[in-house]
């Protein structure tokens, strides 16, 4: 028997929350973890945070597509002030930022740079989530704005 309630949007009643995917080391993974994150925020109402997070998730999870053979595992945690999305893969090869020369039309070598400039923070993991080697991360705050964009690491 139908309600009559009217919908009302969804509203966070935890303090926090702690997603993980997990998937294999083939090209569908970067859309895959796009739309994970997406609907997470989205389910979460968190909208303003949707396209920072979908990018920067992206290019992480591109990176381990492109440097790396394995399989990769994408954890979202989100309090009701801080976005932290973590990437890990298999590879014990720490990232690298790269900085093409002013001018120069690379296609690729632009991802963590891009990343330093839209997250308030990223950097490497120090702890490791089971077979994984390392995780590389990235944190938005509510606006997602990326306000302290100079890349830096903490654990």
């Amino acid at each position: 028997m139908p309600t009559d309630r009217p919908r009302t949007a969804h509203r966070s009643a935890q303090l926090a929350y702690d997603y993980s995917l997990f998937t294999p080391g083939d090209a569908t993974s970067p859309k895959i973890c796009r739309d994970f994150v997406r609907t997470v925020l989205r389910t979460l109402d968190r909208d303003p945070l949707v396209m920072p997070a979908t990018l920067c998730t992206s290019e992480l999870i591109t990176n381990v597509h492109l440097h790396t053979k394995g399989s990769a595992m994408v954890r979202v945690f989100l309090t009701l002030t801080r976005l932290r999305v973590t990437v890990f893969d298999e590879s014990q090869d720490p990232p690298v930022v790269a900085h093409p020369a002013a001018g120069v039309a690379a296609c690729w070598g632009r991802g963590l740079a891009l990343v330093a400039e839209l997250a308030d923070a990223w950097g490497v993991a120090d702890d490791r989530a089971g077979r994984y080697a390392k995780g590389v991360w990235f944190e938005l705050g509510e606006a997602g704005s990326g306000e302290a964009s100079r890349p830096h690491r903490v654990g």
